[in-house]
């Protein structure tokens, strides 16, 4: 154990934050979990247990909607469980997919979230079916590990391939990291997989060479972008890997540093950053030095105030120029200088698209992420008869859609009898403002949540499509983005319109954010209603209408015309970003 290491497991120290304290004797990640499943008296884990089982990829939830009645018959809360599967880069076979489709139904709540970070969720899990829900996803070959917790997230990849042929090359590349750096503790698969324990009934002495005893500071995020698709919102990011391609092939990675979104209302020390350019690096030399920056988090992150415990943080506390020292220094190597690139959109391409590779793409909005049976658009149905007999794969997006991907001419034909016979390919015509749209899980579930968000943003788009109509911009693309609390699980800061919810019904409008996702959006309104949303949004959508440049996008129109100030920009490289942002 190195210095740095042991400084900051340490559990007598009494700075440590309480989870500190729970990762560092929890024997890599077992704690009491075991113990926890079987205790068939509650529906809910020890306390301790509630954060250790977010490394294994779950989160303990609440009907938060029955709480006061179940208070009054003095029952406990409905306890049930979120399941999140990693997914490297979004890609999920066929069968898959299937598989996945059927535990929706055997073990949760009969729907699939896809989620902002190209994952998929299980929602209402109750605890006596948590061990086999996640040995089902497991025998799909795909796992829940390391999809929450303080380690490196599921990595993400951008998925909409156009005509740049590096796809397959970058995609392996987002798997390369992904499993690099997955903990290594066996205790996964002693808890949910029945491995089992050396003679005497011992767990084995795990070993983290990565990550040690107490793992990261805070979680950790990876995403890679290819141009001109920035459809990862690469800035947003921990870490991040733009690719560089020439005469169609990849001759490296532009290296980004120091993103993240969460933040806490009443905190300024807590803020959304965008991440630095660090420099460029080939193909060869792109994992080393994102070992260094997971390095330097881990040595040197904050590990006794979890607000201000992100790379973001530790990157400003310590300063650009010492991170940068650092990093070259563990990697051995000073990168180049940032190649040139450009972005066009944060948003995903929709209908049939045929790409670089020969092969055909099948873009399909899925609004919310949220995958069921409606009475009128049988969304699972449609994608499981497809995967009865696709011969490619699926790709869930970061803006929680999905891509039947890789599909021959022949198939397309058979898939095409399909789409018509459900009538998909009509769903996804719908206003720009809607293809564009994101929207975190929010209420009734998150714990965190202060207002809605899946569940309201559609309804709300609802009534500014008919503004939008009315001044003839049903068909424009503005990005729209809602989260239930600050947290950032939907990348609000970063879109054209922004909502944050403060409370039931009332959300801070932000405005002014790049549609290439380069730029912040800047606080506009605070705590507004829906009436007094739409109140401020129709005369600023009517002079959008009558007064924008050619091309001129919704966000840099507003900035433009002083609605709002422009908010945090990318910037070249070794350059510090104003933090001066107010939320």
């Amino acid at each position: 154990m190195t210095q740095s290491e042991n400084k900051n497991s340490s559990a007598t120290n009494s700075k440590l934050s309480e989870v500190e304290k729970i990762k560092n004797s929890s024997r890599y990640l077992r704690g009491t979990l075991k113990e926890s499943l079987d205790d068939e008296l509650t529906g809910s884990l020890a306390e301790a247990d509630t954060q250790l089982i977010k490394f294994h990829g779950a989160y303990q939830q609440q009907d938060r909607e029955l709480d006061s009645e179940r208070k009054r018959q003095k029952l406990e809360p409905l306890y049930s469980f979120m399941i999140r599967v990693r997914v490297p880069g979004g890609i999920i076979t066929p069968q898959q997919w299937l598989k996945l489709d059927q535990i929706a139904d055997t073990y949760a709540s009969g729907t699939l979230k896809l989620t902002t970070r190209q994952a998929v969720q299980f929602h209402g899990i109750f605890k006596k079916k948590l061990k086999k829900t996640i040995q089902a996803i497991n025998d799909t070959l795909l796992d829940t590990i390391a999809a929450c917790g303080d380690v490196n997230r599921n990595v993400m990849c951008s998925v909409n391939p156009g005509q740049s042929l590096v796809f397959d090359e970058v995609q392996a590349f987002a798997k390369e990291l992904n499993d690099y750096f997955t903990p290594q503790t066996s205790a996964y698969h002693e808890i949910w997989l029945n491995k089992k324990l050396v003679a005497g009934g011992e767990p084995v002495e795990d070993f983290e060479p990565i990550y040690g005893k107490t793992y990261l500071p805070r979680k950790f995020k990876t995403a890679i972008a290819v141009p001109p698709y920035n459809d990862t919102d690469v800035f947003t990011n921990d870490l991040g890997f733009i690719a560089i391609e020439e005469d169609g092939k990849l001759i490296g990675y532009n290296v980004t540093a120091g993103g993240g979104l969460g933040t806490t209302f009443g905190m300024p020390e807590t803020y959304p950053r965008l991440a630095d350019l660090v420099g460029f690096v080939t193909p060869e030399r792109a994992l080393k030095l994102a070992e260094a920056i997971v390095l330097f988090q881990k040595d040197n992150g904050n590990r006794e105030n979890r607000k201000i415990a992100r790379l973001k943080y530790t990157i400003d506390r310590l300063g650009f120029d010492f991170f940068i020292k650092d990093i070259y220094k563990r990697a051995g190597f000073e990168p180049e200088p940032s190649k040139p690139f450009a972005f066009e959109s944060t948003g995903d391409r929709y209908g049939w698209e045929r790409a670089a590779d020969g092969l055909w793409y099948l873009g399909l909005f899925v609004e919310g992420g949220r995958l069921k049976d409606f009475e009128n658009l049988k969304y699972r149905t449609v994608l499981k008869e497809i995967a009865q007999i696709h011969t490619g794969d699926f790709r869930v997006t970061a803006n929680q859609n999905i891509i039947v991907a890789k599909v021959t001419d022949n198939k397309k034909i058979e898939l095409d009898s399909i789409l018509q016979k459900y009538g998909i390919l009509e769903y996804i015509k719908k206003s720009g403002l809607r293809r564009n749209s994101v929207a975190c899980v929010a209420l009734n579930t998150c714990t965190l949540a202060f207002a809605e968000a899946e569940r309201y943003l559609p309804s709300l788009i609802d009534k500014l499509e008919i503004i939008l109509a009315e001044n003839g911009l049903a068909n424009e693309d503005i990005t729209i983005r809602m989260t239930g609390c600050p947290n950032g699980c939907g990348r609000p800061w970063i879109a054209e319109i922004g909502f944050i919810g403060k409370a039931p019904g009332l959300y801070n409008l932000y405005l002014g954010g790049g549609f290439t996702g380069n730029r912040f959006n800047t606080l506009y309104r605070e705590m507004l209603n829906e009436e007094q949303i739409i109140a401020e949004l129709t005369p600023i959508i009517f002079s959008y209408a009558q007064n924008r440049n050619n091309a001129e996008r919704f966000g840099d129109f507003v900035v433009r015309n002083g609605y709002v100030k422009p908010g945090p920009t990318v910037l070249p490289d070794y350059r510090k970003l104003n933090m001066n942002f107010q939320i």
